[in-house]
């Protein structure tokens, strides 16, 4: 069972999204909160393994709340609601410790996959995230594509493997079994990646991928 902590300082939102998730097999919602602060407090006292964090909140926001709960809970996994309005608070969140970005109007079918990739080690971002912030945000967080293609190209046919199913939303688990490996070899490979690239989290691996090509046919 998937445990969810949502923070959203809109009742209504909360609402929604409980909905969705509670509907979904193996998920269960087991703490509100209404701003950032309230999270952090809820997150250390019922550890769950999915914190959802609205990004703009009273008291402290989801993006400061993010870069604490990576302080202070590590083995909580986060992902941050956002809507199409909030392309610079994504662009500060890369580096804040989020492993997926899920759209608030979006396909509930993303959220719950979002939910699901997050909690097991993968990363997600709603596919019309990942467009709009390659679109808008690739030449100052990544550089174009050809640079991007460049730093990939660094890599070594393998971590090239392995970032394309990590760009795809793959957990460590799905791409250890889509490689044949062990789970153990998949996470030093990844953490090998994100060395090498100069990165702190998935996220900014995934969008990477997408910049550089990857994600296509190894997602299929």
């Amino acid at each position: 069972m998937i445990r969810v902590l949502l923070a959203d300082d809109e009742a209504m939102i909360r609402a929604g999204v409980r909905a969705i998730l509670g509907a979904a097999e193996g998920i269960e919602v087991v703490a509100e909160a209404g701003d950032g602060r309230e999270a952090i407090e809820l997150t250390l006292a019922h550890r769950p393994d999915v914190c959802l964090l609205d990004i703009r909140m009273p008291r402290l926001d989801g993006l400061r709340a993010a870069v604490e709960l990576s302080r202070v809970a590590p083995d909580t996994a986060v992902a941050m609601l956002t809507t199409f309005s909030e392309d610079e608070y994504i662009a500060s969140a890369l580096g804040s410790g989020a492993a997926g970005f899920l759209l608030k109007s979006g396909n509930p079918r993303e959220l719950i996959a979002g939910v699901q990739a997050v909690a097991e080690g993968g990363a997600y971002l709603s596919p019309s995230i990942a467009r709009r912030v390659i679109s808008h945000l690739g030449a100052a967080q990544l550089g174009r594509q050809t640079t991007a293609r460049a730093r990939v190209e660094e890599l070594t046919a393998r971590e090239r493997e392995v970032l394309s199913l990590v760009g795809a939303g793959l957990s460590n688990a799905e791409i250890a079994r889509r490689l044949h490996v062990v789970e153990g070899t998949v996470k030093a490979y990844v953490s090998q990646v994100l060395a090498r690239l100069g990165f702190k989290n998935r996220v900014q691996a995934a969008i990477l991928a997408y910049e550089a090509g990857l994600v296509g046919a190894e997602a299929e």
